[in-house]
Parts: C-alpha cells; structure tokens; sequence
C-alpha cells in the first residue's frame, strides 16, 4: 500500500516516528509521500527522507494556509528547491477559504505560480481544497490545455465535483472520511473508475473509524483501503494494487503488472 499525504514529519510524530514507521511497514505500506507546508518544515522532511530513502519520498510547495506577506518569499524558495533537491510533486497546494480569507487573492497567485512550476518541471501537483472547490476549479480551468496532473487531496466533495476533477486529469485523495457516517463520499464513490483513487491518510490528522479523534498515522490506511474495498465490492488486494498503480503512475515510478 502506499500513503500518498502523510505529513510524517510534524512534531505530533516526534517521541515515537520509528514506531510509526515500523507499524506502518509492518502492515504493507511501503510508501509515504510526504507534502510540504512552508520552508520552515523542509529540513525535517529531508532528513527524514535520508533516514529511509527507500520509503520516504518528498514534496515541495507553499501551503495555502501559510499564503501571508511574505508568500513571494516563500516562493522563491520553492524554485530554489526544485533544482536543488529531488522531489515527485509540488504539494500541497491550493486555497483555502474556512481558515484564511485574508490573503485569498495572495492565495490565488501562489496556486498559479506553483501550478506553472509543476509544468516547467513536468511535476504533479498535490491539492488541498477547504471551502473553496469553485475558487480551485475556475484556476484548474486556465491550465487544463497544458496537461496538467496530480491529486486532489482529502476529497469529501459530491459527485458532480468529483466528475470535474477526474475531467481534468486529477485523481482523487481518499482518506478516513470514507469511513464516517456523516462522510458522505461512501454512498456514490463506486460509480467513480477504482483508476481514479488513490490512498492517504493526511496523517496526524483525520484518523479513520475507529481511531476518529485521535492522532492518525500511515498503519492505518488498511482500514482506509478496506473501506474502499466494501464500497467497491472488490478484493482488498486488487484494490491495493489498482491503487498503488495509478499512485505510481501520478509520480512517476515503476507500475505494477495488475492482475484481477
């Protein structure tokens, strides 16, 4: 299984990250794709990626919650930081309208700019979306001749939504909000392909039922993927395979041989 948006760098995981590692691995998540905030979290992303190269993969991107006055800044290292390191998305990115309206237009402008920067360096783009789906859409529109592609992060919207985003060659984000009663997503999920889903878990945040309220981690993106799995009515590890693949495929790795 692959985690694709676990922030396994914040400091909710500081007394015990191995543990969280190392139960994750444990249960068949091999993978953990790890999106940025702002460049004041880069360097814990990077080292944790150097403790396990061969799980950890980073992001790079300006958050939309940390748009402010000094967004240009933040930028700039975002440029920086493309041709200096490796990384397989520019995330997460987007705007966010239920916890910052100040600097929406800031907010636009920095979606805009890092979406160009996804094109120059031929990256996918990892979505964040809070109350502002139409906002997000009406810039997905601008760019959708330059073939653009990525995830739309922890998505809890309609179907109809989801049909706009699949057309603009995104997939879908699904985490623990499939497997709450109020979550909604669960009743019309299945009538999108299984080719457009991809697994996460937005860790330490949105722990799925029954950890719902406590701190989430990587490990239990099984219970996320087996709610999947229901939904679908298809086998628990065909799911994980399909979804694998179009994860590895939105980032740029090898891709699994499916068999159902």
């Amino acid at each position: 299984m692959i985690d694709t948006h676990t922030h396994l760098y914040l400091k909710q995981f500081n007394e015990d990250i191995d543990d969280v590692i190392s139960r994750a691995l444990s249960v068949g998540v091999n993978r953990f794709y790890m999106p940025s905030i702002n460049s004041s979290y880069n360097k814990q992303m990077l080292q944790l990626m150097s403790r396990y190269p061969k799980n950890i993969f980073c992001m790079v991107g300006l958050h939309p919650c940390y748009v402010d006055e000094n967004y240009k800044k933040e930028l700039d290292f975002v440029r920086d930081e493309i041709e200096r390191n490796k990384y397989y998305a520019i995330g997460e990115i987007g705007i966010d309208l239920y916890h910052e309206k100040k600097f929406f237009k800031e907010q636009i402008i920095a979606f805009e700019e890092q979406i160009n920067l996804s094109i120059s360096y031929d990256l996918p783009i990892v979505i964040h979306c809070r109350e502002s789906f139409n906002e997000i859409y009406d810039v997905l529109k601008k760019f959708k001749s330059k073939n653009i592609k990525g995830i739309f992060h922890c998505f809890s919207g309609s179907i109809e939504e989801a049909k706009k985003i699949i057309d603009l060659n995104f997939s879908l984000g699904i985490g623990g909000v499939v497997t709450f009663k109020n979550g909604k997503i669960s009743e019309f999920l299945n009538q999108i392909p299984i080719e457009k889903i991809v697994l996460e878990t937005d860790s330490p945040y949105l722990a799925p039922v029954p950890y719902r309220g406590k701190r989430n981690e990587s490990s239990y993106i099984e219970l996320v993927a087996k709610k999947i799995a229901e939904v679908y009515n298809l086998d628990f590890d065909y799911v994980n395979e399909v979804t694998d693949n179009n994860a590895l495929d939105i980032f740029g790795n090898y891709i699994f041989i499916m068999k159902r």
